[in-house]
């Protein structure tokens, strides 16, 4: 398998008033498919206007983003998207909210079986018996769940997730990394994580990306060999550790804070 994704020499910069907010500068990166990869970087860098450029929501000031090989002009509908915010339609059940990309993607498809799909995915993350409820229902990190079996309920290329669980209690957000896991497992998919959160990018991830202060540049890759699935326990072993002393210190230096006493 090769590259899913791939970013080449992209840039971008944002209109404002006081003139052009540079955001991505010269910017290349690729995920391979199959693979997880999770992005860092300091506030505001740009993180989020790269899952932008991926999905085809915008498009570079200059340079090129490619999906299996295909350059990326207009949105995507196999690109699933999950964000800190679940985003469930009131008005419909469960249910049907994890069945509507289906609806967009493929109309033709009867919906006993856009039912059957969505079933399923609600039984792996632990919501049979909740398809007939709505959002409001429903906790927090049940209606990420559901958000999630939305997201790849139309088995997408790859799966953009914008801090989905940056909301949530600390035990919940840790109950959700494992279910990761486990969909990963039953549902292979390749994603693009951005998070804050370096505990989750280790857990989570088989790279980890690091970028720079705006306007944003690869700054540092590191690879995360673990076997999946992972143990909550893993983040404490010595290696894990480590791998997160060294990812804190590029976010420092990201920031112009290295050699900083704390």
């Amino acid at each position: 398998m090769g590259d899913l994704v791939e970013l080449r020499a992209v840039t971008h910069a944002y209109r404002t008033k006081a003139g052009p907010l540079p955001v991505l500068d010269d910017l290349s990166l690729t995920i391979p498919e199959g693979k997880f990869c999770a992005v860092v970087g300091p506030s505001g860098c740009g993180k989020s206007t790269l899952t932008r450029l991926i999905a085809g929501l915008m498009m570079p000031d200059r340079g090129e983003v490619f999906l299996h090989g295909e350059k990326v002009k207009s949105p995507r509908k196999t690109v699933g998207m999950a964000f800190q915010n679940p985003v469930l339609l009131e008005w419909r059940t469960i249910l049907e909210n994890v069945m509507l990309p289906l609806e967009i993607v493929a109309p033709s498809m009867p919906r006993s079986q856009r039912e059957t799909r969505a079933r399923d995915l609600l039984a792996l993350v632990g919501l049979a018996g909740f398809e007939t409820k709505r959002p409001s229902q429903l906790s927090g990190g049940m209606r990420q769940r559901a958000s999630l079996c939305r997201s790849i309920v139309h088995k997408p290329e790859v799966l953009i997730m914008d801090e989905p669980f940056g909301a949530l209690d600390a035990f919940t957000r840790e109950d959700l990394w494992q279910l990761m896991h486990r969909l990963r497992a039953e549902e292979p998919f390749t994603a693009l994580l951005i998070t804050h959160d370096l505990r989750e990018s280790v857990y989570l991830a088989d790279e980890v990306i690091v970028l720079s202060d705006r306007p944003a540049r690869v700054q540092y890759r590191m690879a995360i060999d673990a076997p999946a699935p992972r143990p909550i326990s893993m983040l404490y072993d010595p290696d894990s550790v480590a791998k997160l002393a060294i990812l804190r210190e590029q976010i420092e230096i990201a920031q112009g804070r290295s050699g900083e006493v704390h």
